[in-house]
């Protein structure tokens, strides 16, 4: 009767074991999928001075549109480093996602009163921020995709039984999707033509 009851208690054991490590795979896993975010965030981030370094020059009057710029980029910055330090925290994550939808928004404008500008428009070096930050910004979209896909396998595996009967009191608690929200929902509208 003793061993049943240590073979029970050895494989309950066991079985915590397992299922602890498995959470902790599924939470590095979304550690690592923000890694991939921060990354191209940061590349983001560091081409945007060059932008508006480039555009300062033919938009002498559109000061308050380049400033906008800049200070949106700054908030961001600083909401990465925030979300960085723990991609688990919800405020954080909100953080950034509403500091990079205003960014985004900031970058519209900017993209928008470049088009009044032919000379600008025509200045290759301009050209080829433009183009990298359209391929940065098509990376972003992966890796945010990765990161949400990877933060629903985790908030699935601490949701399904009977892994929900231990998350909670293991530390794993549900985390929060990065969604950049309505702000961006508006800029990648396709425009409409009126005739």
């Amino acid at each position: 009767m003793g061993w049943i009851v240590l073979v029970v208690i050895v494989l309950l054991v066991l079985f915590v074991v397992g299922l602890y490590n498995g959470l902790v795979t599924a939470r590095n896993g979304y550690k690592n999928a923000f890694a991939q975010i921060d990354v191209q965030l940061t590349r983001r981030h560091d081409l945007i001075p060059n932008l508006v370094e480039t555009a300062k020059g033919y938009l002498t009057h559109e000061r308050q549109t380049l400033e906008a710029v800049i200070t949106a980029r700054n908030a961001a910055v600083a909401g990465l480093k925030a979300a960085s330090a723990n991609p688990g925290d919800a405020a954080a994550i909100q953080q950034l996602a509403g500091a990079e939808g205003a960014l985004s928004g900031a970058l519209g404008r900017l993209f928008a009163l470049a088009e009044a500008y032919p000379d600008l428009k025509a200045n290759q070096n301009f050209q080829q921020l433009q183009a990298e930050l359209s391929d940065v910004e098509n990376k972003i979209a992966a890796a945010r995709r990765f990161f949400n896909n990877s933060v629903q396998e985790y908030n699935t595996g601490i949701q399904q039984f009977p892994a929900a009967l231990f998350a909670a009191a293991l530390g794993f608690t549900q985390r929060t999707f990065f969604d950049v929200g309505e702000e961006r929902a508006v800029m990648e509208k396709a425009p409409q033509v009126k005739f």
